[in-house]
């Protein structure tokens, strides 16, 4: 199960010092969400379930050559964005995603969370922004069809 709420930013933090990611993540389906990723060196297979802020998430490693040949099935355009991982408190953490190519200029922060409560009990860090959790328009399946939403 993923619980998480996302956000826009208000102001970006310093990036400086803190562990990062590159990500390029496709979908082979949208409904239902059916995701291939590289977050290298590292490839997945994610399934997930309709829903907003919780979701069941089913996600299986593949192999480099796998993620290739599913590649080719993708609807819409790949996703490329670096993740920032920022500490929170409460030992939770920021997933900052600066967004590339088609998507630049987008900037989202995602926040996973161990209960529904925990969830509704965040305390919204200042530089995090409007929240988008159940605007659909911000999941990156949308994104990968539509674009960065007008």
């Amino acid at each position: 199960m993923e619980i998480e709420r996302k956000f826009l930013i208000k102001e970006l933090p310093l990036l400086q010092g803190y562990n990062t990611s590159k990500i390029t993540q496709g979908y082979i389906s949208i409904d239902p969400v059916i995701r291939v990723r590289e977050m290298a060196p590292n490839y997945f297979l994610t399934v997930k379930s309709k829903g907003a802020m919780i979701r069941e998430e089913f996600e299986l490693a593949i192999t480099q050559e796998q993620y290739a040949s599913l590649c080719s099935k993708l609807e819409g355009v790949a996703i490329e964005k670096t993740r920032y991982f920022i500490p929170l408190d409460n030992h939770l953490t920021a997933e900052l995603d600066i967004y590339k190519g088609a998507l630049k200029g987008l900037i989202t922060v995602e926040v996973e969370f161990s209960s529904s409560e925990e969830a509704s009990c965040f305390n919204v860090p200042m530089w995090f922004g409007r929240d988008i959790t159940y605007d659909n328009r911000y999941k990156n399946n949308h994104l990968s069809l539509y674009g960065i939403p007008k």
